[in-house]
């Protein structure tokens, strides 16, 4: 399946350069110039495509030598990576940030294809539309159970 837009064909680019390496080190201006787009977009990409959700680390630093740093994130364990999402799972958390959640347990063979499933239906705006005013919220609590729950079983 081909890439439908920038943001897929950059990120494809991004993925494709840490399968040959464990880091890939870029210059947004250097990769904007490959693609023929703004720098914005570099960071559009790396914002929402490279989230420790779904399992990367970013750093980057500013300035003349200013470089941003992807990494994949290589976990020691189950407990790690319960723990590293844990951290990450803010107060009111978006279905499309729990989608990436439960995408990344399942990656890490914590859920099965079935149990994630079942979870994103359960997490779903269709299943939560009488809490419409506070789905957020509610999508994050029950992520933090969830998480919780899984270090235990």
């Amino acid at each position: 399946m081909q890439p439908s837009n920038m943001s897929d064909i950059i990120e494809e680019y991004l993925k494709n350069v840490l399968v040959a390496k464990e880091k890939v080190e870029i210059r947004r201006s250097e990769i904007a110039d490959r693609f023929n787009c703004v720098p914005s977009q570099i960071n559009y990409v790396i914002n929402t495509r490279f989230t420790v959700q779904q399992g990367y680390v970013v750093e980057s630093k500013r300035g003349g030598g200013g470089y941003i740093r992807i990494m994949k994130v290589n976990l020691v364990d189950d407990m790690d990576i319960i723990d590293a999402l844990l951290e990450v799972v803010p107060e009111e958390l978006s279905i499309k940030q729990a989608n990436h959640i439960l995408q990344n347990l399942f990656d890490n063979e914590l859920l099965s294809k079935r149990e994630a499933q079942l979870l994103n239906i359960a997490m779903s705006k269709e299943s939560l539309t009488e809490a419409e005013q506070c789905s957020d919220q509610l999508r994050s609590n029950m992520m933090k159970n969830i998480l919780t729950s899984l270090k235990y079983k």
